[in-house]
């Protein structure tokens, strides 16, 4: 049996790996994923990380883990890293100086549109294969092939037309700290609104964590289905992240909200060249499209902010031009993926 060297560490890595491993068959995983899958060599969850500063309380354990890993390439049959590039790009030329061979493919590649424009270099330096996931990156990859993007696979439903289902979804994040920040606002909203109001909680969150995170919930009914949420509710609030581009792709309309700890937005900003946070805008922004939402950062995240948004939105309006991302994303990217790997 085939055996594959994973490095999937963040629970959005783990998501996008299941349908990639359903497309290739039976294969013997090896390396950093989540339990479901079988049994790695470290859990994904072991390198949870809040923010820029917490990188480094995790440095010890990453360095070991990726001498670890170097070790496990003479075992595979092919490496296959999703996104992280923090640990998998120290990663790929760990394997590089011990394993010359084994074929290394990058899924999910480093975001160098938005900062760290070197690290292209670097990954195709050391991986074999590039899967891009937005169609634009080859802007800045020489060799990157466009899979398609994951969410085309993994969301099962999209809207056909808009309702006024009175429900209202709340997404603040899956981050601890993205979390704590936003939930006092979206608690005043949902309580002025008078909504039907849904919010909904990371898979992984026991009952001890969502009371620690959240606090009181009484005011809103808990779902652990962003997508079943999404396409029942007739608006967002989402924290920027992967989630404001599912909900634009499912078709309900949105305002992206964030706010980040004062040392992280400030290193975000000194760093980042991108004139949007929310994925849908910054895939627009490439194609010389106007932004599909508003997004309100910082302190600019308040209730009369986000309730005004609610109410003016041009909510039709928002829903046509959000077709546009589907043709512009196109198709899935798993059976692309599967098949790099088959190779």
């Amino acid at each position: 049996m085939k055996k594959l060297l994973v490095s999937a560490l963040e629970p959005s890595a783990n998501l996008h790996l299941k349908p990639v491993l359903e497309k290739l068959g039976e294969c013997e995983l090896l390396g950093i994923f989540d339990e479901e899958f079988g049994a790695p060599f470290l859990a994904s969850k072991e390198f949870s990380v809040m923010g820029f500063l917490d990188i480094f309380s995790k440095l010890k354990k990453a360095k070991s883990a990726i001498d670890k890993m170097a070790r496990l390439s003479l075992e595979a049959s092919h490496v296959l890293l999703i996104d992280s590039p923090a640990f998998n790009l120290p990663l790929s030329r760990a394997i590089r100086k011990i394993n010359k061979s084994v074929p290394v493919t990058w899924y999910i590649l480093p975001k160098v549109w938005a900062w760290k424009k070197k690290r292209a270099k670097k990954v195709e330096k050391y991986c074999t294969n590039l899967a891009s996931i937005f169609p634009f990156e080859d802007k800045f990859y020489t060799r990157s092939i466009y899979a398609g993007n994951p969410l085309l696979d993994e969301i099962k439903q999209t809207k056909k037309s808009l309702e006024n289902s009175g429900k209202i979804v709340f997404m603040p994040g899956s981050r601890k700290s993205e979390i704590k920040s936003l939930m006092s606002v979206f608690k005043e909203v949902a309580a002025r609104l008078e909504k039907e109001n849904i919010i909904v909680i990371p898979k992984h969150f026991g009952a001890q964590e969502i009371d620690e995170i959240y606090g009181d919930l009484g005011g809103f009914t808990i779902s652990k289905n962003a997508h079943e949420s999404l396409l029942a509710a007739e608006f967002a609030f989402v924290c920027s992240g992967t989630a404001t581009l599912e909900a634009a792709l499912i078709g309900t309309p949105l305002v992206l909200c964030y706010k980040a700890k004062a040392v992280d937005y400030f290193i975000a900003k000194r760093f980042v060249n991108l004139k949007f946070v929310g994925l849908a805008n910054i895939i627009f922004d490439f194609y010389s499209l106007p932004p599909l939402h508003e997004e309100f950062l910082q302190s600019s995240v308040n209730a009369e902010n986000l309730i005004r948004e609610y109410n003016d939105m041009d909510k039709n309006g928002y829903f046509l031009r959000a077709q546009k991302l589907k043709e512009i994303l196109s198709h899935g990217s798993s059976e692309v993926v599967a098949k790099i790997i088959k190779i």
